[in-house]
């Protein structure tokens, strides 16, 4: 099998993260060479960034900046991490990439759609062959975002009506690119849900 890139999507509390690291770890039981990384960090610069971004007031930065600061720790994980596992051969799965900063700053925190678009096709220039777009309603999300109450929380500080927005986004992303979007239901028992995503992703995988 060759190498591929794989995202995962979704709102926070949906499960993606969960369900990128049983991806992660079959393909490994299998011997199939894979990296698990995530956005934003990835790399050490983009770790960095990371604890900025992700850590103080709900409007500790504007939206402009935060574009910029996301778009900089992508740029830096990019050439640090992926570029070179997908060189090698290897399926990388992240936990987000820029389909997250499309909704989160292009369209929950300011209409910057636009400028994240041509950002992403100047700095990054990549999207994943598969797109995971883990689906669950904002309420149920929400709920279990707060429930584990870790560090890096300023997104889920800024309430329900974002969660909602960003829902509504990520879905209407995956309608308009239906070949990289498998959208699966976050709700169901997560064995079941990680049979579903191993279907789809080695199918991706096998084809590349």
């Amino acid at each position: 099998m060759a190498g591929a890139f794989i995202s995962f999507e979704g709102i926070d509390g949906s499960g993606k993260s969960t369900q990128a690291r049983v991806l992660f770890e079959t393909l490994v039981a299998k011997g199939i060479p894979a990296h698990l990384t995530r956005e934003p960090g990835g790399s050490a610069g983009a770790e960095d960034i990371r604890a900025l971004v992700l850590n103080g007031a709900a409007d500790r930065w504007s939206p402009e900046t935060e574009l910029l600061l996301f778009t900089a720790a992508r740029r830096d994980h990019l050439e640090k991490t992926i570029r070179p596992r997908l060189a090698a051969g290897k399926v990388v799965i992240c936990d987000r990439f820029a389909d997250s900063t499309r909704i989160y700053q292009g369209l929950t925190r300011g209409d910057l759609r636009a400028s994240v678009d041509a950002l992403h096709a100047l700095m990054i220039g990549i999207e994943p062959d598969l797109t995971v777009l883990i689906d669950l309603p904002a309420e149920a999300g929400l709920a279990r975002a707060t429930a584990r109450a870790g560090a890096d929380m300023r997104f889920e500080g800024m309430g329900l009506a974002v969660q909602q927005a960003a829902r509504g986004g990520f879905l209407a992303l995956a309608r308009a690119n239906p070949t990289r979007f498998a959208v699966r239901d976050g709700a169901r028992d997560q064995a079941v849900i990680a049979r579903d995503v191993w279907d789809v992703a080695v199918a991706r995988i096998a084809a590349r």
